[in-house]
């Protein structure tokens, strides 16, 4: 979105991006568009650093959950976390503030990822003096200092930044149920793939 001029970056983001607002989401609710760009948002970056940050994440915590879950199901997580995620975020912001960035539905990843991996340990590199030491860490542990920090950015509130932590509380929260929710499914699409 950066490349773009000014003006049409503006148009962009009024037509593709979701907007803020209890009150705005309730005068659009019986647009057709509206509910749409809850999805069509998640597709549109403020800048190559912000699409960049999700796509890692998307690669490092998508590819083993879609694996596991199977590309239908996980699309579908994907889509719904992010209108999910969007949704509460245009509930919770600002009138006029525009969503855009796949975050929340990285969210929605993420929590499903824990969900699906509750005991998987994570690869961090900690800082020792003068050394780099290379740890295993619980993820449940780094998930939830994340989680907490998106807590506690979500109540410094719009001054922080322009972005939407509730958008990432949503999403994470929605793909941690989906997953769990879907638990009965992936073991009887896993016993069907290994031949039971």
């Amino acid at each position: 979105m950066q490349m773009l001029p000014a003006p049409t970056r503006q148009a962009w983001l009024l037509a593709w991006g979701a907007l803020g607002g209890p009150l705005r989401l309730g005068l659009d609710a019986g647009s057709a568009l509206a509910w749409l760009r809850l999805i069509s948002s998640l597709f549109l970056h403020a800048d190559w650093a912000h699409l960049v940050g999700n796509l890692v994440f998307l690669m490092i915590f998508g590819l083993p959950a879609e694996r596991l879950m199977g590309s239908s199901r996980f699309l579908l997580l994907f889509l719904l976390g992010g209108a999910v995620a969007n949704l509460a975020a245009a509930v919770s912001l600002a009138e006029g503030r525009v969503i855009i960035g796949a975050s929340g539905t990285v969210s929605a990843v993420l929590g499903a990822w824990l969900a699906l991996f509750p005991r998987a340990r994570l690869g961090v590199v900690v800082p020792l003096g003068l050394f780099l030491e290379f740890v295993r860490a619980p993820a449940a542990l780094l998930i939830g200092l994340w989680a907490l920090l998106q807590v506690v950015f979500a109540y410094i509130g719009p001054a922080y930044g322009q972005v939407a932590w509730v958008a990432h509380l949503a999403g994470f929260g929605f793909g941690g149920v989906f997953a769990l929710l879907s638990r009965r499914a992936i073991a009887k699409r896993m016993r069907k793939q290994a031949g039971y």
